[in-house]
């Protein structure tokens, strides 16, 4: 174990004399370009990651690496503009330190977003999908070592990491605004590189919809301190083998920049009908 409860609470007391009396409900983690919904939250209050004792610095494309607290459609926020991944070289207690920081200050839930590439082949590019569950079968879990209590049991139950009711009110939501919303599961592979054709195949053979390299740590994290999750995914590209073409971070990037509307729309939606 890397950290200590009391370092959990050195970070949240450092944040709490930032805030004063102001205490978020919803905790945001926006993925690879999905970072701007920070930048319309009211009356903000910015902190870098590298202000916040013990947190990491998030050195991704299109992570501004900062939390941003304040209204958003009407809901107090916690708004991380970009996330740690085990790819920058950070263990997953580390990649997952934020949520906990976050639970402390008063997040009751959590929304989690990503940009992934899609392994259904009835997906497209600039699809949107609803997380309804996830696979992480590759390395060790963010929950390893020594338990703290404080946060929750040893052995922490799986069958609803993504609180169904929430998933409920996505489907409502996006009926609402006639949004074509796609469900499916999440898997997680560690990164840098892009998963070889094979890898999208074994993924696809075990039920994934969806492949990326965050998210599936902080969602074992959060469920295990008792946070209800909501989760999008943005497909940004299609996996290795789908299309007979390389995959790049510009395709990411570019595929984030044009969801950007849509993307939005359903978030704040689901925020107003919190």
């Amino acid at each position: 174990m890397l950290f200590s409860y009391a370092d959990y609470q050195a970070s949240a007391a450092y944040l709490k004399e930032k805030l004063g009396s102001f205490q978020p409900k919803v905790a945001m983690v926006l993925g690879s370009g999905l970072g701007y919904l920070g930048d319309v939250v009211e009356n903000p209050i910015v902190v870098p990651y590298a202000d916040i004792p013990h947190f990491k610095h998030s050195t991704a494309p299109g992570h501004k690496g900062q939390l941003v607290f304040g209204r958003l459609a009407g809901k107090d926020v916690a708004v991380m503009q970009g996330r740690m991944h085990h790819y920058e070289g950070y263990s997953y207690e580390e990649v997952s330190y934020a949520v906990r920081v976050l639970r402390l200050l008063g997040c009751e839930t959590l929304f989690v977003t990503n940009a992934a590439v899609g392994v259904n082949w009835n997906f497209k590019a600039g699809d949107l999908m609803l997380i309804t569950d996830q696979i992480k079968i590759i390395m060790e879990s963010p929950l390893r070592g020594e338990n703290l209590p404080e946060f929750g049991p040893r052995f922490p139950d799986s069958s609803y990491l993504y609180t169904p009711k929430l998933q409920d009110l996505a489907r409502k939501q996006a009926r609402k605004l006639d949004m074509d919303l796609k469900e499916g599961v999440y898997m997680y592979f560690p990164g840098p590189q892009y998963e070889t054709p094979a890898e999208i195949r074994m993924a696809r053979a075990l039920g994934a919809d969806a492949v990326g390299m965050s998210t599936a740590p902080e969602v074992i994290t959060a469920a295990h301190c008792g946070m209800e999750i909501l989760g999008f995914t943005l497909v940004s590209n299609m996996a290795a083998g789908v299309l007979p073409q390389p995959l790049s971070e510009k395709e990411v990037l570019d595929a984030a920049a044009a969801a950007r509307d849509r993307f939005s729309a359903l978030v704040l939606a689901c925020l107003e009908g919190l």
